[in-house]
């Protein structure tokens, strides 16, 4: 989101605009250092700060803050104050955001002037202005050139970027010529002052005036102290949306998904989703998600003022939503035991295994041509020790997969935890190193990880009996 601003921008050759507006004693001087990179100290602080900006966002809110002392909050006032609150907020979410900064849906006249007149309401700078910068945001999220990146902290990325000049050059730069040929924008932009001096002050003020009695308290609850809250609500898309919360489609960057910060923000809070998919007029794609701004897109809809809402191919999002699990999978993989991988093992004799077991005293079984040490597991051996017992120095194979007992699936994960060797020529363990010696391709699949994929029931030692012939009764 952004922040209040000029109606006027320093123009770049490529359509685009700086951060910096023009300014009554001159224009932005590229060549020249900028503020922001010199170290803040006692003497130069006030030169970092955004004043403009911090006037409206801070000192003129925390004024009305201080009034409210004296100034009588009545309820219909109230109640016009909450509505409109809405409205303007609607015209961030559903406007400045949905509808000019992603162009996800296509709005009529009528409602197009409408969330325009709100928009400027919130007093977030103009259309053009806010959706450049959102335009990058998204292009450079996290990045040095992402204008409130949450990287350099929580509170700058709500608060400080507007607070502290930000050098432009440093801004990562954006497309904004379709909203450079919109007649709308562009009447807003050049009349912003006058636009945001009306309908966030100027309105509310008479509106509560003239139907309540309540001039003043129109100014400051429907004015001062509503913008406030529209504005800390809006600023946490940059702030609290990239904070709290799940990454249920990427988590690459910062944006994430939360209930909370949906109810402060209209339904923005589904911030994964949105940062993956930004075309799409939703932020929340499941029914008990609370997203009012699409509902509202939704309505509009149906009455005939919107059109074209954009959504992503549901196969598209859940591949999304699939790789994700898979990465989160694929890393929860790579922390379990899963045994020495096969190649890694040393090549044994038979004659040199039934050795080791008579002669050396070491409890070894094999099974599927992998040789396993149950010396530690035979006294937890739910089967007792004497079957197991009774299959040290032996091939075990058919005895392990049901010619005793059908083993489970946890029962071979557990066995491939004590491989310690390979018979010669044992089962499939051959076959694979010779592939692998001879450079061929492998039917093993490894995660993104690098860790072995195994599948309930695939392990190496997992052998199917053959079936029975007719005759063998």
């Amino acid at each position: 989101m952004s922040a209040t601003a000029s109606g006027r921008d320093f123009v770049c050759p490529d359509g685009t605009t700086d951060y910096v507006p023009l300014r009554s004693k001159g224009t932005y001087d590229p060549k020249k250092p900028h503020i922001s990179e010199q170290p803040m100290t006692w003497k130069n602080w006030h030169k970092h700060i955004n004043w403009i900006n911090t006037y409206f966002i801070i000192i003129v809110p925390l004024a009305g803050l201080i009034s409210t002392y004296w100034v009588p909050l009545h309820r219909n006032t109230a109640l016009f104050a909450i509505l409109y609150y809405f409205n303007t907020g609607l015209g961030i979410t559903a406007g400045y955001h949905r509808l000019w900064a992603h162009k996800s849906y296509q709005a009529t006249l009528p409602l197009t002037l409408y969330l325009a007149a709100v928009g400027a309401g919130a007093a977030e700078g103009s259309i053009r202005w806010w959706s450049r910068g959102h335009r990058a945001h998204h292009r450079y999220t996290d990045t040095a050139k992402d204008p409130y990146s949450v990287r350099k902290g929580f509170w700058y990325s709500h608060l400080g970027w507007m607070v502290f000049k930000q050098d432009p050059k440093r801004i990562g730069r954006t497309d904004i010529s379709d909203l450079n040929e919109c007649p709308v924008v562009v009447w807003q932009h050049k009349n912003y002052l006058k636009c945001v001096l009306f309908m966030g002050l100027i309105f509310p003020t008479l509106f509560c005036g003239y139907f309540f009695n309540d001039f003043l308290g129109g100014f400051i609850y429907g004015g001062i102290i509503r913008i406030f809250f529209v504005q800390q609500a809006t600023f946490c898309v940059n702030s609290l949306a990239h904070w709290l919360g799940e990454q249920p489609f990427d988590d690459r960057n910062s944006p994430r998904d939360h209930m909370i910060t949906a109810l402060v923000t209209l339904g923005e809070g589904y911030h994964n989703f949105h940062h993956e998919f930004p075309s799409d007029y939703r932020n929340a794609i499941e029914w008990y998600q609370y997203d009012l701004t699409k509902w509202c897109i939704w309505t509009w809809k149906q009455l005939g003022l919107a059109y074209d809402l954009k959504q992503f191919r549901a196969n598209e999002i859940e591949k999304g939503r699939v790789q994700q699990l898979q990465k989160k999978l694929d890393q929860k993989r790579a922390t379990l035991n899963w045994g020495i991988p096969l190649e890694q093992l040393p090549v044994v004799d038979w004659d040199d295994f039934v050795s080791q077991c008579k002669e050396g005293g070491k409890k070894l079984v094999a099974i599927a041509g992998v040789i396993h040490d149950v010396g530690d597991f035979i006294k937890d051996h739910p089967g007792g020790k004497a079957l197991i017992n009774s299959a040290i120095g032996r091939d075990a194979t058919a005895v392990f997969n049901g010619g005793v007992y059908d083993h489970s699936n946890a029962a071979h994960n557990l066995l491939s935890t004590m491989r310690v060797g390979v018979l010669r020529g044992g089962c499939e363990v051959e076959i694979w190193k010779r592939a692998q010696f001879e450079n061929k391709d492998m039917s093993y699949i490894s995660d993104s990880t690098g860790s072995r994929i195994i599948r309930a029931g695939v392990q190496v030692t997992k052998v199917p009996q053959p079936t029975a012939a007719a005759d063998a009764a």
